[in-house]
């Protein structure tokens, strides 16, 4: 298994713009002596645009599991005037403990995806458009890489990962070259793998879609970190958090994020399901939230134009009613 490789440490840039931030504050509408919890701190790009509401009195809880955000953090922590705290940790395992500590939020966000510091970041291996070590860990201490994957699957496992995760069509005949190309040569590189997705996919494929290997890294990078279980875990962790009135809003940026969040928050928004012919409820069900919005949102094209890696936000957000 590769070894952990180093991250540098740098500030915080000018001009680090976080996707959908004017959506984001008015969905959460914090104000002062509020408490919010940042599931995916990162560099820190919304925290900067919503702590300053929160005054003295409010707090900003930070989780995030890439040791490289603390150092963004505490960029953070110099600059507001609110209570602060950084927590190294998935949000999966984070949220509960907290619940289990008593915290009640007022504003949860996760933020869901790669950050900006981890894609530019060549040396760890998340992007398909440089060379670097095939490792895709948000957590560079956590045991398993992207490599390790690729030479530890089986074919049908490969394929089956290739499919699930990045609904990827020709899934079958890469993970059928991975296994041919691993067989004569490790597959230890980016480079490596996105030379073996070019060889297994049909010539017309190569020129239409975007880059051959996005959904192929897209695949390997949910697997490798276990994104989707964390998501299931932390919905509901997250709005066990909330205090009655307290508000919870997510980005996501694939599809399959985003039908759990959306499916998630309909079945908290959801009272009575008893059939329709039925002239008084029986069911007895109340619903424990309110969607913040009927539809997900979406980046407008000024944000576009400044951002093109925000093309496929999608913001959704739900209110906990219940007491």
């Amino acid at each position: 298994m590769p070894s952990a490789l180093p991250i540098e440490s740098r500030r915080p840039r000018n001009g680090h713009e976080p996707v959908l931030a004017d959506e984001v504050v008015r969905m959460l509408g914090l104000r002062s002596g509020e408490t919010v919890v940042d599931c995916t701190f990162g560099a820190g790009g919304h925290a900067r645009r919503l702590a300053p509401a929160l005054g003295e009195s409010g707090r900003y809880i930070a989780i995030d599991q890439d040791p490289e955000a603390a150092t963004w953090f505490s960029d953070l922590a110099d600059d507001v005037v609110c209570e602060t705290r950084f927590i190294r940790a998935n949000f999966a395992e984070a949220l509960p403990r907290l619940v289990d500590q008593g915290l009640r939020a007022d504003a949860v966000l996760m933020d869901l995806g790669l950050s900006s510091m981890q894609v530019d970041q060549t040396q760890r291996g998340f992007s398909y458009s440089r060379q670097a070590p095939l490792d895709m860990r948000m957590d560079p201490s956590q045991e398993r890489s992207a490599a390790d994957l690729v030479a530890e699957m089986t074919e049908r496992e490969l394929t089956d990962v290739m499919r699930t995760y990045g609904e990827e069509r020709y899934a079958r005949p890469i993970a059928r070259a991975i296994v041919r190309r691993r067989d004569a040569h490790p597959i230890l590189t980016t480079g490596d793998l996105v030379e073996v997705v070019r060889s297994a996919v049909p010539t017309p494929a190569l020129f239409a879609g975007g880059h051959p290997a996005k959904r192929v890294f897209q695949a390997l990078r949910i697997a490798v970190n276990d994104e989707l279980g964390s998501l299931e875990a932390g919905l509901e962790a997250a709005f066990a958090l909330l205090a009655p009135g307290g508000r919870l809003a997510v980005i996501s940026f694939h599809s399959l994020e985003d039908r759990m969040v959306k499916r998630f928050m309909r079945a908290r928004s959801q009272g009575c399901i008893c059939p329709p012919e039925m002239p008084v409820c029986g069911c007895g069900r109340t619903a424990e939230g309110a969607l913040l919005a009927a539809k997900a949102q979406r980046p407008r094209q000024a944000e576009l134009d400044r951002n093109p890696r925000a093309r496929s936000a999608l913001l959704r957000g739900v209110r906990r009613v219940d007491a």
